[in-house]
C-alpha cells in the first residue's frame, strides 16, 4: 500500500528537492520544512522549493528542525515516513564552525529523533556520508569497516547521528535507515561543491583550485540514481532482527550509496572542460586539512535489497548537469556562492 504523508527535512536542499520532486510526481502527499540557511544561494533554494510549490500535495514549511514548534507543525499529522536530509554541508567550512555543526548536525536531529519517538514512523531513512570513513585507504568502502576515526568535524557529525539513531532504533523499536552519500551531483545541485564552482570559473575565465595536485579520486553519484535507490528504499523498512550491522537486535541499517566508479579529479575536470568547450587555468594545491584522499563505494549491500545500482555516467550526468547550469544562469545571470576554500571535491 502507498505511503500516502511523507515529512522532509531539508527539501530546499538539493538531494531533498530532487526526492520530493519525484514523489509528488507520483502523487504522494509531502510536507517539506527547511530554514533555508545562507551558507549557499538562498535564491537557488528559493527556486527549488517554488517548483515544489506548484504540487497541490505539496505542503511548505519554513522553519528550523532545531525549534521545537517547528517539529510540532510537522508533525500536525503525523508522517508515516520520514526522510531527514537538513543538515550543515561542508567539509572545510566545519573546521571554521565547528559548533553550527553540532547544533545543526546533531543536536537538530536529536530533536527529530524526540519526535519519532513520540510519534513513531513506519520508515525513517536519513542522510550520512562517506565522509564517516575517515581515512581508511582500504577501498572500496564496505559498511562493516570501522568508521571511529573522522578527520573532519562534519564526518564526526555524522558518524554522531548514525550512533544516535542506532540507539534510538534499539530503546524505541524505530525502523531506520541510514545513507552513506558519495559526492551528488547533478542540475540543482550545490553551489559549494566543486564541480558547480569550477563551472563557473571556467566560464568566467577564472582559475581554479584543485587539490592534492588533481590525484583526489571521488565516487560521484548522479542524482537521479540516488533519488531511484531511496525511492526503492521507503518501504524496505528494516525488520527487528540481529544483523551484522545491528547486533543489539534493533530495526537498523546502513548503506552505501554511491556508483562504484570513482575518478580521479584531474579526469574530472577535463571532462567538464571538454563539455564547456573550454579550458580552466587551474592552480594545483596539496591535499587540504579535513580531505580524504579516495572515496568508492561497495554497493552490493544496497542492491541486494533493493535491486538496484547507480549507472549513471559520468559524461552524461555532467552533460545534464551543464545544460541546467547554462539554462538557469542564462534566465538568473547573478550568481552568489560561498568562498571557494570551502569547496568540497
Amino acid at each position: 500500500m502507498r505511503h500516502r504523508r511523507i515529512l522532509i527535512t531539508g527539501v530546499a536542499g538539493f538531494i531533498g528537492f530532487h526526492v520530493a520532486r519525484r514523489l509528488l510526481r507520483e502523487g504522494y502527499n509531502v510536507t517539506g520544512i527547511d530554514n533555508i540557511n545562507p551558507y549557499y544561494d538562498v535564491q537557488l533554494k528559493r527556486d527549488r522549493v517554488a517548483l515544489l510549490q506548484a504540487f497541490p500535495t505539496f505542503t511548505w514549511i519554513e522553519g528550523d528542525i532545531g525549534s521545537p514548534d517547528m517539529l510540532d507543525a510537522a508533525f500536525q499529522q503525523p508522517p508515516e515516513i520520514i526522510l531527514h536530509f537538513a543538515a550543515q554541508a561542508g567539509v572545510r567550512y566545519s573546521l571554521e564552525q565547528p559548533l553550527t555543526y553540532i547544533e545543526n548536525n546533531v543536536v537538530a536531529f536529536t530533536r527529530l529523533l524526540e519526535a519519532c519517538r513520540r510519534y513513531p514512523p513506519e520508515h525513517l531513512v536519513f542522510a550520512s556520508s562517506s565522509s564517516v570513513y575517515g581515512g581508511i585507504q582500504d577501498v572500496p568502502f564496505r559498511e562493516e569497516q570501522c568508521t571511529e576515526f573522522p578527520v573532519s568535524v562534519y564526518a564526526a557529525t555524522k558518524k554522531a547521528d548514525e550512533l544516535l539513531a542506532h540507539t534510538y532504533s534499539h530503546l524505541f523499536g524505530i525502523p531506520t535507515t541510514g545513507i552513506r552519500l558519495f559526492t551528488v551531483y547533478g542540475p540543482w545541485g550545490r553551489p559549494d561543491m566543486a564541480y558547480f564552482l569550477f563551472t563557473k570559473a571556467i566560464l568566467e575565465g577564472q582559475p581554479i583550485r584543485i587539490y592534492n595536485q588533481g590525484q583526489m579520486k571521488r565516487d560521484f553519484t548522479y542524482i537521479d540514481d540516488v533519488v531511484e535507490a531511496i525511492v526503492r528504499l521507503l518501504p524496505r523498512a528494516p525488520e527487528p532482527e540481529v544483523h551484522p550491522q545491528a547486533p543489539t537486535g534493533a530495526p537498523y541499517r546502513v548503506y552505501n550509496l554511491g556508483s562504484d566508479r570513482p575518478v580521479r579529479l584531474g579526469d574530472f575536470v577535463h571532462e567538464l572542460e571538454r563539455l564547456l568547450g573550454k579550458e580552466a587555468e587551474k592552480q594545483w594545491l596539496p591535499l587540504q586539512p579535513g580531505d580524504i584522499p579516495e572515496t568508492w563505494a561497495d554497493v552490493s549491500r544496497l542492491e541486494a535489497v533493493i535491486g538496484f545500482r547507480p549507472s549513471t555516467e559520468l559524461s552524461e550526468g555532467l552533460r545534464a548537469f551543464v545544460a541546467w547550469y547554462l539554462d538557469y544562469y542564462a534566465h538568473r545571470p547573478s550568481t552568489e556562492v560561498i568562498p571557494s576554500e570551502k569547496v568540497r571535491p
